[in-house]
């Protein structure tokens, strides 16, 4: 019996397989994975971008000059980030930069869970309701 010109492909695929046995094997053993982070709320969402964004606004950074869709805000987290910015100026102004910041994460987190998250848009991503077509048979 001679050299087969199909013995490099049989030894790959046994190692290929030997490697995966392998990899189950060291995967099952040791710590259980950790557990998923807990989901997310609107409310929570809402509350750290308005707060993120307004200590940019605060630190005068270049992103703070985006507009409210390259930040990721909708309309109504828009007039909370811009009234909390407003007040956390006026609270620098009073009792420096970090009073300031977290004066925007107590708004923010009141403001947010207020609004339920303040999800609302000014509904220029999808026709308003009223412009829905009706599902009424023709006549």
């Amino acid at each position: 019996m001679g050299f087969s010109p199909y013995a490099p492909a049989g030894f790959a695929a046994r190692a290929a397989g030997a490697a995966l046995v392998w990899a189950t094997v060291v995967g099952c053993s040791g710590d259980p994975p950790a557990r998923s982070p807990t989901p997310t709320t609107p409310v929570d969402v809402c509350a750290s971008l308005v707060s993120y964004w307004v200590k940019e606004g605060l630190k005068g950074s270049k992103w703070a000059g985006l507009d409210w869709e390259q930040k990721g805000l909708s309309n109504e987290q828009l007039a909370i980030h811009d009234d909390v910015l407003a007040r956390a100026r006026d609270e620098e102004r009073r009792a420096g930069r970090q009073a300031a910041e977290q004066l925007a994460d107590r708004l923010a987190t009141r403001r947010c869970a207020a609004a339920e998250g303040a999800t609302g848009s000014s509904e220029n991503w999808r026709p308003p309701l009223s412009a829905t077509p009706s599902h009424s048979p023709p006549s």
